[in-house]
């Protein structure tokens, strides 16, 4: 997988932080295989799923992609 999808992997850990992926998954409205997917960079998302993610989390794309 590409950077993007490393980044995104990463970035979705963090804001998982302790909370049980079925837990965060069903916040972002995914299923808990595609979020363990995502968090190890092993699945491709889709625009929606990347809107999705950013309105139940309240946060800008640019929050879920950013730079280290």
């Amino acid at each position: 997988m590409g950077n993007l999808a490393r980044r995104l992997a990463k970035r979705l850990v963090e804001l998982r932080g302790e909370t049980p992926q079925y837990l965060f998954a069903r916040k972002l409205g995914i299923s808990k295989s595609s979020l363990n997917r995502l968090e190890i960079a092993q699945q491709n998302v889709s625009l929606r799923t990347i809107e999705r993610i950013c309105q139940r989390l309240k946060i800008d794309i640019t929050e879920l992609f950013s730079r280290e």
